[in-house]
């Protein structure tokens, strides 16, 4: 019986057979070991997950959409003409904050 394609994904991600290499001054060595003993985590995999977590964000960042002709301008109209605000939220943006009262 064949593996499921789910169980293979799951086999190639715990795969760990790439190395990657960089160089670091003592003190950020210091610095992220400190970090990762913090964490409970080996530098490695400190180092890891924080780069891992980095390139995620920086992706996800990166949001590119295209519109047609007839959206294009309706996406302008909308941003030149915000919503005005509520009676409820010209309230909440004029009153102290809760750490100010």
């Amino acid at each position: 019986m064949a593996p499921s394609s789910h169980a293979g994904r799951d086999h190639d991600a715990a795969r760990k057979d790439d190395v990657i290499q960089i160089r670091a001054s003592a003190g950020t060595k210091a610095m992220l070991s400190r970090a990762a003993r913090l964490r409970g985590q080996k530098l490695s995999e400190f180092m890891l997950d924080s780069a891992r977590r980095q390139a995620e964000e920086t992706i996800l960042d990166q949001r590119i959409f295209f519109l047609d002709a007839n959206a294009h301008e309706k996406f302008l109209e909308l941003l030149d003409a915000p919503n005005k605000p509520t009676e409820e939220l010209r309230a909440r943006m004029t009153r102290k904050p809760a750490w100010q009262r």
